[in-house]
């Protein structure tokens, strides 16, 4: 049995811990990504309530898979959260469904478990049972030894971006 869940709105406060930890070791503590942002406890304030609407959201375009603890009760010890766009159809993936990773997150005490590897596969079948013809994200150094386990390669990173 699979220690893997679907995230649930009760869930959603560990949630929002588990992702200023990936925050934090990309950017440093505190720090908001280059977004803008006003430290953790306001951007979590305000991303709380659209949070648990969606993650009560069985059938959306949008899924969190959680491990619980193993040494603290009600807290989580990983997180994989993404969502499927739709793109205008091309080759290779004509239905223009994609999946997008965008948040993948161990408590420091829980890494090196296979928890990461274990709510990945589960958001990977997420996105195939949905038709995403691929899946797109963005690998910190550290977490690239997972993906490539999974199968993702490397691509050139043409993105930019605008705050609004």
């Amino acid at each position: 049995m699979s220690l893997v869940r679907r995230a649930r709105p009760a869930d959603a406060g560990e949630v929002l811990r588990l992702r200023q930890i990936m925050i934090d070791s990309l950017w440093g503590d505190g720090g908001d990504g280059g977004d803008g942002g006003d430290g953790a406890a306001g951007w979590q304030a305000e991303s709380l309530p659209e949070l648990r609407e969606r993650l009560a959201e069985e059938d959306g375009d949008f899924a969190a898979f959680v491990v619980d603890h193993p040494d603290r009760p009600g807290s989580l010890a990983a997180l994989v959260a993404g969502t499927v766009e739709y793109r205008i159809g091309k080759p290779g993936n004509p239905h223009g469904r994609v999946g997008y990773v965008f948040s993948v997150a161990t408590d420091p005490d829980a890494r090196r478990r296979g928890h990461a590897r274990a709510c990945m596969e589960e958001l990977l079948a997420w996105f195939r049972a949905r038709g995403a013809g691929h899946v797109l994200l963005n690998a910190s150094p550290e977490a690239e030894p997972l993906y490539t386990a999974l199968g993702f390669t490397r691509d050139p990173d043409p993105s930019m971006r605008l705050p609004l």
